[in-house]
């Protein structure tokens, strides 16, 4: 078969675990000294030259193809030291050793996506502070519901970020587990010390069984999954700028290098980039299904099917950095039109369910309420008014309770200001989530 070698080989793809393999493999030499299964000068040696080959990455240098990275790193070290560097491989598998490689792969790209998120956060909470006299319409099935602070929308992202960050570090417990001293399914009959090798290697334990441990992607999936929903929660935010900064909503400004113009017609600037990051939510859900498929009914311990597990990590660590990236770039130039969105308020009956309340106050069940508020909205279309243009005597004719201290309950900013409750609208609610988060930030994991 033409190609073969390429059908078989994943250098194409794993030498992105070219650092892991090397730091695993150093780690790995320094225990088999330790142990005395090979002697101190032969450590010294394979240590030097697997330094030596990591230097030459740092600067830019490239191992010669193979059929994958371990093989790779391995033969070019026998080229540098000679015999000896076969030595190596000593009391372990490919099978333990790229399992240990993705697992170190893994815990790099957490902790560096975690300082992401906590990044985007940031600005999101700067922008909640600069936005906390905003009031704008908060919507539920896209249609006006009632006012909210602009800052309480942008915090409810702040607070997705959150649980992000949250499943990230959750996830990190299950990664930074250690299968090296697996070996190929069966565990070694070398007398290896594993917590020595896991405590070089930063790792918080051991795997308990050999062959879950060289078979055992859990940790991937549940990495891609976390991704993925990052991803969804930034789609979100992102489906919502290319909503406000439509001609129709008018509700936002975002600097000109986030957009682009039409081909054809001067006057458009389109959100590409909030564009462009929905769209790529959908490759990295495409990346979820991929593990999850190359995962189900798979026989312990290792199947070469395993090897495709990368590709779809890579290319879900990749999109997901680079949407975290952009978006939180974007925010940063993000600003709402303040008098558009309170002008907006005045659409779509912002009112009625304070009325509803204004009843319940009143002693009126809130079912026989939310029935005389349907009415005087029907009666306020069909007269083309509004609900703060109503006379005290009109409203008087749908419940004699209604009184003209209705207006002052129904004022926008007297909404917003008595949504006090714990996670509500209010400025009062508002600065407090505002200095949770401030707080959540600054935490140390």
């Amino acid at each position: 078969m033409e190609n073969f070698e390429q059908f078989i080989g994943s250098f194409s793809f794993d030498n992105r675990l070219a650092h892991a393999d090397i730091i695993g493999s150093i780690a790995h030499t320094q225990m088999l000294v330790k142990t005395k299964i090979i002697s101190a000068a032969e450590g010294k040696k394979i240590t030097a030259g697997l330094n030596a080959i990591l230097r030459d990455l740092n600067k830019g240098w490239s191992l010669p193809q193979e059929e994958d990275i371990h093989f790779a790193v391995e033969k070019e070290l026998i080229r540098r030291i000679g015999a000896v560097g076969g030595k190596m491989h000593t009391a372990r598998s490919r099978n333990d050793q790229v399992a240990t490689d993705l697992r170190l792969y893994v815990r790099q790209e957490i902790n560096e996506i975690i300082e992401m998120i906590t990044c985007f956060q940031s600005v999101l909470v700067k922008k909640a502070e600069e936005s906390i006299d905003v009031i704008m319409p908060g919507y539920t099935h896209l249609q006006p519901a009632q006012p909210v602070i602009g800052s309480h929308h942008l915090l409810a992202y702040a607070w997705m970020a959150e649980r992000d960050k949250q499943r990230f570090i959750d996830c990190l417990k299950r990664t930074n587990v250690m299968p090296l001293g697996s070996a190929a399914l069966a565990g070694t009959s070398f007398k290896i010390d594993r917590k020595y090798t896991a405590e070089l290697l930063g790792f918080d334990a051991v795997s308990d069984n050999s062959l879950d441990a060289v078979s055992d992607r859990d940790f991937a999936g549940e990495y891609i999954f976390d991704l993925s929903m990052t991803a969804m929660h930034l789609s979100k935010l992102s489906e919502e700028i290319i909503i406000w900064s439509s001609v129709e909503f008018n509700f936002i400004k975002i600097d000109d290098k986030f957009t682009s113009g039409s081909s054809i017609m001067p006057q458009k600037r389109n959100p590409d980039c909030a564009e462009i990051i929905r769209g790529k939510t959908g490759r990295v859900f495409g990346d979820l299904i991929a593990m999850l498929t190359i995962m189900k009914a798979l026989p312990i311990a290792y199947n070469r099917d395993l090897q495709e597990d990368k590709p779809p990590v890579f290319d879900a660590t990749d999109t997901v950095k680079l949407c975290l990236g952009v978006i939180t770039d974007l925010m940063k130039t993000f600003s709402f039109k303040k008098e558009n969105t309170l002008k907006s308020t005045e659409k779509g009956f912002l009112q009625a369910t304070e009325i509803a309340d204004y009843l319940a106050r009143k002693n009126i069940p809130f079912r026989t309420a939310h029935g005389i508020v349907k009415d005087i909205v029907h009666y306020c279309i069909k007269n083309e008014k509004t609900l703060e243009s109503l006379s005290v005597a009109e409203y008087k004719t749908f419940s004699e309770v209604i009184n003209k201290d209705i207006y002052s309950f129904i004022a926008v900013k007297n909404i917003v200001d008595a949504k006090t409750s714990s996670g509500g609208t209010s400025k009062k609610s508002v600065l407090k989530q505002i200095s949770d988060l401030k707080k959540l930030i600054k935490t140390k994991r």
